[in-house]
């Protein structure tokens, strides 16, 4: 891809330097308030992140069939970050979302490096969707005899085609969603149902009733469950403020797609209560933990609950999780790049729009091929690098979920007034920020130095090109300070009496 893309225009680049919202380029109104919804949920991926983590949750001493409640307890500091997403994009709908509200409140350098950890923790998650949506293919098929590359070369179809259909525009890229995340969640809750109904006609010896105590924290074995569980539910409920990221396309774009945010994560919670209880009541957590199953509950499960041929349903909901994941993984990062480049963050060439299809063209191809570069390098590497990157990944969302709840009391100081707007604006932000930075720090203190070195390596190069770009082009870091404009929170009562 070089600097004369036919597909751009002088028009379009002018119109993008401009940096601010709505003139960037992109394709405004677009989407609407369930289109905002269906792409939050399906970037989380409920079905596979369902799959890949029961089993770890399960593993955990102490967590015996409290993992729903640990589901639950993760929603909060989610629910939390959303409210700041929400009340920053309130006042400042920038398809940017964390770089551009972290630049503001808390300065550019802070701001950048924000921006950074949402390009890294999206392509480095690719690698691993990519690797998902690979294998399950042949497993659709009943094609079992697959090897390294195979699986590869399907990968990286399947992150060709997603990339294709957000270069080509917003509006496609929704109407797929809606088909995929659909079958996901029909075929999620399909399971659920009929998973209790077998456990209560007693099908299975070893079953177990369900039980409101499940919800319980308190029957958490110890701090130690509780602080490795949150982990592992954290990261699984990652992905939602993706539809913030296409504010600047959305209905409304100041509200719409900041409360689409918000009803994604409880729309998460819901699937991940209900079919982590179900799966669970089957067998009892020791099936989900043995060594056999714990990769990928779901398919572990298909058969008995389902029976065959219907547990091919699981397959289907696991790949479509994936290939629909992959698709809205590519979102945020094409527009926070798009963002950076139109305030010269980053080389202006970033801030390419394409002129008919209204779509970040440039940072959508690279993404596409960065993605691409990162999975092979790390299939040919090794299968544990490639776990290891997945890994670090919750260090990377911690970090700019916990920046973006720091970003929100700090923009808002001067019109945090009265109990209310403290509590919304403050509080609330700030309580979810703590969780996720004290994930950040255990798993920091925790996890082998793989994902670290990984991680870090990564943030290390952030600072690198941050500090070239500095270099080369310093406006962007002169930039000051700011503050929410006075009048955004009208609607918001200072006091509950008000």
């Amino acid at each position: 891809m070089t600097s004369q893309d036919p597909g751009d225009t002088p028009a379009a680049a002018s119109a993008a330097l401009a940096g601010e919202p709505g003139e960037k380029g992109l394709k405004g109104g677009a989407l609407g308030f369930l289109s905002g919804v269906v792409i939050g949920v399906s970037s989380t991926a409920p079905g596979y992140s369902l799959a890949a983590s029961l089993g770890f949750v399960a593993v955990i001493g102490g967590i015996g069939f409290a993992a729903p409640s640990i589901m639950l307890l993760a929603f909060f500091p989610m629910l939390f970050i959303a409210s700041a997403y929400y009340y920053l994009n309130k006042a400042d709908p920038d398809c940017g979302t964390t770089f551009s509200w972290a630049t503001k409140a808390l300065g550019p350098w802070v701001g950048w490096i924000g921006g950074w950890g949402i390009i890294i923790a999206d392509i480095i998650v690719m690698a691993n969707l990519s690797e998902i949506a690979g294998i399950y293919t042949f497993e659709l098929f009943g094609y079992t005899d697959y090897g390294k590359y195979q699986t590869l070369a399907v990968g990286v179809a399947w992150i060709v085609v997603m990339t294709w259909i957000c270069y080509i525009g917003i509006e496609v890229s929704a109407r797929i969603q809606w088909g995929l995340l659909g079958a996901e969640i029909l075929t999620l809750f399909i399971f659920a149902i009929v998973a209790f109904y077998k456990v209560g006609q007693g099908d299975f010896p070893d079953s177990v009733t369900p039980s409101l105590s499940w919800l319980n924290p308190f029957e958490l074995g110890s701090t130690s469950a509780l602080a490795q569980g949150l982990i592992v539910a954290i990261f699984i409920y990652w992905g939602w403020d993706s539809t913030v990221a296409v504010n600047e396309e959305s209905e409304d774009s100041t509200e719409g797609p900041g409360k689409a945010a918000v009803v994604s994560t409880i729309v998460l919670v819901a699937i991940y209560v209900v079919v982590s209880a179900a799966a669970q009541a089957i067998h009892g957590p020791g099936f989900l933990a043995a060594d056999e199953n714990i990769d990928d509950v779901l398919s572990a499960l298909g058969g008995d609950v389902m029976g065959s041929p219907w547990d091919k349903l699981l397959i289907i909901a696991v790949l479509t999780s994936a290939a629909a994941s992959t698709q809205t993984t590519i979102l945020p990062t094409t527009r926070t790049v798009l963002s950076m480049g139109a305030k010269k963050a980053i080389p202006s060439y970033w801030a390419r729009v394409h002129p008919t299809h209204l779509t970040p063209s440039t940072s959508t191809i690279w993404m596409g091929i960065l993605s691409i570069a990162w999975y092979v390098g790390l299939k040919i590497i090794s299968e544990d690098v490639l776990g290891n990157a997945i890994s670090g990944l919750g260090l990377a969302i911690a970090f700019y979920y916990g920046l973006t709840g720091i970003a929100c009391p700090v923009y808002y100081r001067h019109l945090l007034k009265g109990p209310k707007r403290i509590f919304m604006l403050a509080v609330v932000p700030l309580v979810g920020a703590a969780v996720l930075i004290w994930a950040m720090v255990y798993s920091l203190l925790t996890l082998d130095a793989g994902p670290i070195v990984i991680f870090v390596g990564m943030m290390a190069l952030g600072v690198v090109l941050m500090i070239a770009q500095y270099i080369a082009n310093p406006e962007f870091f002169r930039r000051r300070t700011e503050v929410a404009p006075d009048g955004v929170l009208d609607a918001v009562p200072a006091t509950a009496g008000d």
